[in-house]
């Protein structure tokens, strides 16, 4: 399933890739790392994550390897992070695929090191995912792991979420880590479809982060906000979201400043 609706060949900082052949490769590539003397110096995935990818388990042990190397290295994720990265980030964004519905498009903004999209891009292969991401740093690495794990339901889009807005319209919005939900309400409302759904893993903050932002919800018509758990049983700590829905006909009608919105 091709990612659709997005911008390409836009100049300037806008600019969106796929797992296209001849792409960008990390060095020894991620095949390479996985064994040897990476193998021997780092613990292998969890029993949950095996349930969680099932056959696609190979890709996510491969991504795991890109966020402990050249990710590592970029500074992408902390050094305390690479013993974790299974626990903490793979697998309590993966857990984030049981509200995804499948087929359909998902846009990740704000993507960074690729959490949650890249993990959702491998665990559901029915989904059409654009990975938004503003800093040249970061959508390299983005586009190297696209590359390198051949995920062809997966674009990179080099641009701010607000450069998006009536250009990119998906079912699914989520984010990890990228700003308080009153910001994060307004840049998702701008690439959500009518009647599409907003997932925001925010963790212990969720519910002080949602009080906070109901008027800002509420003026750009996002409807039904919610703070629901999954991962029971197969991640700990379970993985919070904050799951909104937007509304059918519109968000985009009063503009809003959320440095004034409560």
């Amino acid at each position: 399933m091709e990612p659709q609706g997005v911008p390409r060949g836009v100049d300037g900082a806008m600019q969106c890739v796929g797992a296209k052949s001849g792409g960008v490769r990390t060095g020894g590539g991620a095949d390479e790392r996985s064994g040897g003397e990476e193998s021997e110096s780092q613990p292998g995935p969890p029993p949950a994550a095996r349930e969680i990818f099932g056959d696609r388990l190979s890709k996510a042990e491969r991504y795991a390897a890109l966020l402990k190397g050249p990710g590592l290295e970029r500074g992408l994720i902390g050094p305390r992070e690479a013993s974790r990265v299974w626990e903490r980030h793979i697998l309590n964004c993966a857990v984030v695929a049981e509200l995804v519905p499948s087929p359909c498009t998902l846009a990740d903004i704000g993507s960074g090191a690729g959490l949650p999209g890249i993990v959702l891009a491998i665990a559901l292969p029915g989904v059409s995912v654009t990975l938004v991401e503003p800093l040249l740093r970061r959508s390299v690495f983005l586009e190297e792991c696209v590359v390198e794990l051949g995920l062809k339901n997966a674009v990179v889009c080099r641009a701010r979420a607000e450069e998006l807005k009536g250009v990119l319209s998906a079912d699914v919005v989520t984010a990890r880590a990228v700003a308080p939900m009153r910001q994060l309400a307004v840049w998702a409302a701008g690439v959500v479809r009518p009647g599409g759904t907003i997932l925001a893993l925010k963790g212990d903050r969720a519910g002080g982060e949602l009080r906070e932002a109901k008027a800002t919800l509420r003026k750009l018509g996002l409807q039904s906000p919610e703070i629901v758990t999954v991962g029971s049983g197969r991640v700990e700590p379970e993985t919070l979201v904050v799951r909104i829905v937007a509304g059918q006909h519109g968000t985009r009608a009063v503009p809003v400043d959320p440095s004034r919105s409560g």
